[in-house]
């Protein structure tokens, strides 16, 4: 199979019928039908339920199908790539950025860096860090700001600072304090991140007692957003503030829970790094430390 098969099948599934699809591609429909069958008996299986009105895949059909997008896709990138080499700085910025950094602190840095850069597009991956590293390891995204820890075999990091996580929830939780200790939060409903919870009981646990957890999750967004409607407190790195919004939420320091969460830009080792990726490199440090 070829990338134009692969790309005559995915226009089949995404239109539902192979005449809608012919349509799409500008060809007369006996041709790609013969595609479909030629693709059909080269893989082996088959990969289509033939309706009366409507196509469905198989289970085969639906695993091609996945690989076929991220093939076509890297195929689009490996393209602009050739012409960056010919271009300079410019093209898009393929950039994933973990959810819990808020968007004050990469838009202030993008704004920045298109002053100095017009030409440059960005495509934004947004997702947990571990997200974003298949991301990288896959070559989907070029860059990545993520938080640690994180496995960093077959990465290059860059870290870009270090935060120290707070506790953010409605100030009914709070009794009027401005700041907070461990034992503060015996029995408060606590909102954890899955990805801090074993380095979380580890500190409560040296305080003495075994906090209440009534939610964990896989994304600060979510953590923010229980906060911030009163269902409980939320441990979170002090750039995600930027998600509570009821006037009733506080964000305190926790006195004696000393835990710092990084920040680091990563890309993998090796990998072709566009102008415009490398450009932001050298940018995104210097905006910070400014």
């Amino acid at each position: 199979m070829d990338l134009k098969q692969l790309s005559y099948f995915t226009a089949v599934v995404e239109e539902g019928t192979i005449s809608a699809a012919a349509r799409r591609l500008h060809l007369t429909q006996p041709p790609l039908s013969a595609q479909m069958k030629a693709l059909e008996e080269e893989a082996g299986c088959v990969l289509f339920e033939r309706g009366s009105r409507q196509i469905r895949l198989t289970a085969a059909g639906q695993m091609l199908y996945g690989r076929a997008q991220k093939m076509l896709e890297l195929a689009d990138i490996t393209v602009r790539e050739l012409q960056d080499y010919q271009e300079g700085t410019g093209g898009v910025l393929r950039l994933g950025v973990v959810s819990s950094i808020g968007s004050s602190f990469l838009t202030g840095a993008v704004c920045s860096f298109c002053t100095e850069h017009p030409q440059v597009n960005f495509e934004l991956t947004e997702g947990n860090t571990y997200q974003l590293l298949d991301g990288i390891s896959s070559g989907l995204i070029e860059l990545a700001i993520v938080r640690s820890p994180f496995p960093e075999k077959g990465l290059i990091s860059i870290p870009l600072l270090d935060e120290p996580l707070l506790a953010a929830g409605h100030q009914k939780y709070f009794s009027g304090k401005d700041s907070l200790t461990l034992a503060d939060l015996k029995e408060t409903p606590l909102i954890l991140y899955r990805r801090w919870e074993s380095i979380l009981l580890e500190q409560f646990q040296s305080a003495g007692f075994q906090p209440r957890v009534f939610c964990k999750n896989d994304d600060a967004r979510t953590s923010a957003a229980w906060a911030d409607a009163g269902l409980g407190v939320a441990i979170l790195p002090a750039s995600a503030s930027c998600h509570f919004h009821h006037p009733d939420s506080q964000i305190l320091p926790v006195k004696d829970l000393g835990l710092l969460s990084g920040i680091c830009l990563v890309h993998s080792e090796g990998a072709y790094i566009s102008a415009a990726a490398r450009a932001f490199m050298q940018h995104l440090p210097e905006h910070i430390s400014s």
